[in-house]
């Protein structure tokens, strides 16, 4: 898979599967992840293991976006990712 086709996939997996904040019913917010894209992508690339992908996705959880964050839900998308 190349880049830019990661990228669309990593974006559809956060938009769909992800979306922590619950907003993926609103069309109109469908870029609100995208920023996080390109570091998932990084860590893809780099053959990251499952466990660093959920870290990531629980420190933007937690850090960035200021929720409580849910290590399980971000296991299973980091499994999805390097599924890719």
């Amino acid at each position: 898979m190349n880049r830019k086709a990661l990228f669309e996939r990593i974006d559809e997996i956060l938009w769909n599967d992800w979306d922590p904040i619950g907003i993926n019913d609103s069309s109109e917010a469908t870029d609100e992840y995208r920023s996080y894209v390109p570091h998932l992508v990084k860590l893809k690339l780099e053959g990251a293991d499952t466990s660093k992908i959920a870290n990531h996705l629980y420190l933007i959880e937690t850090v960035n976006i200021g929720l409580s964050g849910n290590k399980i839900h971000c296991e299973e998308i980091a499994r999805k990712i390097n599924a890719l």
